[in-house]
């Protein structure tokens, strides 16, 4: 098995104190606990709170801090934002990738309602005849990760986390509501639009940025935001839209572009069997 080389404690305290160096939090103290408490997470990378505070005091420190009101992930994240706007403007004139995507963090809880409901699943007919259901509980993360075109990452540019007290999927939320009539501030896919203003300001060079995103990303909002704020984006289309003068569409417009190139991705199937996809 393959290790990894492990950074010496005084180049990993150099580096911690760096990413914590732009975090204004109104108590001293509260500063001086996350710079102990990320000390023990990144000793114990992987590892639950209690494992990685070792006794019961330093734990309970930690779960006072994160409990606390007047501590938010925006302060806990200033710094590291700060970070990665510095290690942008060292990469110079070179365009960099922002790649927006959500993330699901999965409990087990007998309670969902205590923390927060990811999804619902169908799960295999009971005796009766009627689908049973299995709640997930959790927290969603849409992040915003800052890479260079060689995939080196600098860092996260945005972040927004949430929970749900219901989820209802987006086919009965269909069957009950019109979802075009809906404003985009009070729906979820709002933290695509969120994100990229935010990651766009932080790094303050539009030009040089590339937005990455995927189907749920294919927002007429976000076009016009990305328009305005004169920076780009790439993303998987979801909606066949009107393009040019409305008279055809996006899909008849690729119909009459050259290939730029080819990609190779080789994948693997349920079965285990290795295919290749041609992008």
């Amino acid at each position: 098995m393959e290790t990894r080389p492990q950074l010496p404690d005084e180049e990993i305290g150099s580096w911690l104190e760096r990413e914590v160096a732009g975090c204004q939090f109104h108590d001293t103290r509260h500063g001086k606990r996350f710079r102990t408490l990320l000390g023990q997470l990144s000793d114990q990378i992987g590892g639950s709170i209690p494992f990685a505070c070792q006794d019961w005091a330093s734990t309970k420190a930690a779960y006072r801090f994160l409990s606390n009101e007047r501590v938010s992930e925006e302060k806990i994240l200033a710094g590291h934002f700060f970070c990665t706007r510095e290690r942008f403007a060292a990469t110079r004139d070179a365009p960099v990738l922002v790649l927006h995507d959500t993330t699901e963090f999965s409990y087990h809880r007998e309670d969902p309602e205590a923390i927060g409901i990811v999804h619902k699943m169908a799960t295999k007919y009971a005796l009766g005849g009627q689908p049973g259901h299995h709640t997930t509980c959790g927290v969603l993360m849409h992040s915003s990760l800052v890479v260079t075109r060689d995939g080196l990452p600098l860092g996260l540019a945005a972040i927004k986390f949430w929970t749900r007290d219901k989820f209802h999927g987006a086919n009965a939320l269909k069957r009950s509501i019109n979802p075009t009539r809906v404003p985009i501030e009070q729906k979820e896919s709002y933290r695509w639009l969120e994100n990229l203003r935010q990651s766009t300001a932080l790094l303050a060079d539009p030009g040089r940025i590339v937005h990455i995103g995927d189907r749920e990303s294919d927002i007429y909002e976000l076009f016009c935001i990305a328009h305005d704020a004169g920076t780009h984006f790439l993303l998987r289309t979801c909606v066949d839209r009107l393009a040019g003068e409305g008279d055809h569409t996006i899909a008849d417009e690729m119909q009459e572009i050259k290939v730029q190139g080819l990609h190779r991705v080789e994948v693997r199937n349920k079965k285990g069997e290795v295919g290749e996809a041609v992008l």
